[in-house]
């Protein structure tokens, strides 16, 4: 029987919070957790299920699952005839998830996945600690749906591994500029070279914004962060090069070549082709393009008087190559509005220039009190990354597409913080309250431009873009200009926030699109146009039953590999080492991909490797160390082609037998290649 007549209140044990109080305490961890959805659905659904996106790199994590001699030089092949063209790092991580969870497309895919969903907390870590929660949330929805940056998420590109790097390396410098402390700044010297051992010189875009933002806000003397500065760019240098100097001073003999320098170098390869010839085109240091040459005895380097540049088969390079602005290259004309035209501006533009009213806004806070203002050192961070890189890409020669994920954190991260700076500066009377809708409206400009390219999508995108934003600057500039309209702060919130989400729409269409088609794509491109067009040719090339590789303009693009000619070559193997030899990888991925045997790519890469002499080849020939020749067919290229067939080519067809097409070519036939038997003379 309960007591009525006590005196004492009954107090439940906990005690009721009211509605707001409890969502105003839970809607941060609900928005994050949102995003944080979003990321992970961009980049794990549906994420292997269309097979290998670049088969270069999928052949060389398949050889590298065979010893550690392969794992630790980086191998294409099974046997160890020749490396990939980039450092070990990223695939050392591919190669441990593919012995954990087996070889399969999602295993290799699955570092970079990861990497993106983490990048994305990590940049919401790193805007939110000076500019608070929704700086953070802004910036880490919009790296969530950053079109470049998801399609990179999902294919096994090395650049997700890379940016995560550089974000944690971001994380390190701002500890380090507070503290002074010199843990932080050796850690990101440690992160940087790592980040060396990811992607070579991409990784030291970031160290302008590190250095500088250290030199000017870190609470030392002058002197000691000088000095401070040269140690960590010791250790940078260390662990950027240590490596690359262990693979230079292993006996050749001992290792694979390395593919794509001209010199069997890694250091050459990191300076050249990983290096200058990115910013300048072909013939940096390390080397050049020229191709169906051979190294001279004494100094490794290519005779003079050379051809233009051909495949180790006699083939030109593709349209696109190093130098030449078209196909699965196409960058662009060089120039200051690179960045804001296609091809690259569908990639990576969508929010640019709101990120660079941005750093306008951040800019004229006050006068430069860098070690006293988190603000100022983020302006530093962000804005010297973004211009480095913009300026980078805005003039370099020879990149990919999807190497502007490097650039989507800075973007990202002044996004979310130019929006909240500069709504501050909206309630004030000063020039600054203009920023707000005039970077609105001009970054709704520029995506029209974008999307006007694209008529599929631009008829219903366009008059959304238009429509959202123009009512929003207008409701934002009203509220400037007839101040006796008394709009109250809900009226010019909900005008941001639709401006805002109608400004993201368009990227997470172009991120969602390679998420639900499930494209596999050895160059990855955001854009639904791009997309469409890769999906509709895998599903033909798997229907023909053959394995489905892109075309030769990109890496790890070989032609279609039959199971008759797996099927021949296996049955006549014998007891030689490599299974066939082909003029390149893009003929060898499909074939180590379908057998995990050794395939000999005879002039690495792009064909132009100069690896082997003729004396070389002859003496693998006799010794039964290989047999078989997969070659392009010289009568293909009666008439039409210039520069005549390699050396190389030139041994195999005069000194070996062809082998009948019945014998070796199935349903799929191809009447450009030509299959030799070198059966050593006894």
């Amino acid at each position: 029987m309960i007591d009525t007549t006590s005196s004492v209140p009954v107090v439940p044990s906990e005690p009721l919070e009211r509605p707001a109080r409890r969502w105003t305490r839970l809607w941060q961890p609900v928005s994050l957790g949102i995003i944080l959805l979003t990321s992970i659905f961009m980049n794990f659904y549906q994420l292997g299920q269309n097979g290998f996106g670049n088969t270069y790199y999928a052949s060389a994590i398949r050889s590298m699952l065979d010893s550690w001699h392969t794992f630790f030089f980086v191998s294409l092949d099974p046997v160890g005839f020749v490396s990939v063209d980039k450092p070990p790092l990223g695939f050392w991580l591919q190669a441990a998830s593919a012995k954990v969870f087996g070889f399969t497309p999602f295993s290799v895919f699955f570092p970079q996945a990861l990497a993106g969903v983490l990048a994305v907390l990590l940049l919401y870590h790193l805007v939110r600690r000076h500019f608070g929660v929704v700086a953070g949330l802004l910036a880490a929805l919009a790296l969530a749906v950053s079109p470049i940056s998801v399609v990179t998420n999902r294919n096994n590109t090395i650049d997700s591994t890379l940016v995560l790097t550089m974000l944690l390396g971001a994380w390190t410098i701002m500890k380090a500029a507070e503290t002074g402390k010199w843990r932080w700044l050796l850690l990101t010297a440690v992160l940087v070279g790592l980040g060396f051992n990811i992607k070579m010189l991409e990784a030291y875009l970031v160290v302008p914004a590190y250095a500088l933002l250290y030199l000017l806000a870190a609470p030392r003397s002058l002197k000691m962060r000088i000095a401070q500065l040269l140690v960590a760019a010791a250790v940078m240098l260390a662990i950027s090069l240590s490596w690359a100097v262990v693979v230079d001073l292993t006996p050749a003999s001992q290792r694979p070549y390395v593919g794509s320098s001209q010199d069997n170098s890694e250091l050459s390869l990191a300076l050249g082709y990983n290096g200058v010839q990115r910013l300048l085109g072909s013939f940096g240091i390390g080397g050049s393009r020229n191709a169906g040459t051979q190294a001279s005895p004494t100094t490794g380097n290519p005779p003079q008087g050379t051809p233009p540049p051909q495949g180790i088969n006699g083939a030109q390079p593709p349209q696109g190559a190093p130098g030449g602005t078209g196909g699965m290259f196409n960058t662009g004309t060089p120039g200051i509005l690179r960045l804001f035209n296609e091809p690259l501006g569908g990639q990576i533009v969508w929010l640019l220039p709101l990120a660079l009213f941005g750093i306008v806004a951040l800019a004229w806070q006050g006068r430069p009190r860098f070690r006293a203002s988190p603000e100022q050192q983020s302006l530093i961070l962000w804005g010297i990354w973004l211009l480095t890189m913009g300026a980078f890409f805005s003039i370099a020669s020879f990149f990919h597409q999807y190497y502007l994920s490097t650039l989507a954190p800075a973007i990202c991260a002044l996004f979310g913080i130019g929006v909240v700076v500069m709504w501050r500066d909206y309630w004030h009377t000063n020039w600054r309250g203009w920023l707000l809708p005039i970077a609105l409206m001009l970054t709704a400009f520029e995506q029209i431009h974008i999307i006007m390219s694209n008529s599929a999508w631009g008829t219903w995108l366009i008059p959304v873009i238009a429509t959202g934003c123009t009512l929003a600057s207008l409701i934002l500039f009203g509220a400037r200009l007839f101040p006796r309209l008394n709009l109250n702060k809900p009226m010019l919130v909900s005008a941001l926030c639709t401006g805002l989400l109608v400004l993201l729409l368009t990227s997470a269409i172009w991120s969602a699109v390679p998420a639900i088609q499930n494209t596999a794509d050895n160059l990855p491109v955001a854009g639904p146009s791009q997309q469409m067009v890769l999906g509709r040719e895998n599903v033909t090339a798997r229907q023909s039953g053959v394995v489905p590789q892109r075309p030769a303009a990109g890496p790890g693009g070989g032609g279609n590999v039959s199971s008759a000619l797996i099927k021949y070559l296996e049955a006549n193997q014998g007891n030689a080492k490599y299974l066939v030899a082909v003029p390149s990888s893009n003929q060898a991925d499909a074939i180590i991909l379908a057998t995990n045997k050794g395939v000999m790519a005879l002039g690495g890469f792009s064909g132009s490797d100069p690896i082997l002499t003729t004396s070389q080849l002859s003496a693998l020939v006799a010794n039964g160390t290989i047999r078989y020749f997969l070659l392009n067919d010289p009568g293909a290229f009666a008439g039409g082609h210039r520069g005549g067939q390699s050396t190389l080519t030139t041994w195999v067809t005069q000194n070996c037998a062809t082998v009948n097409a019945s014998q070796w070519q199935g349903k799929a036939s191809s009447t450009t290649t030509q299959l030799y038997n070198c059966t050593p003379t006894k």
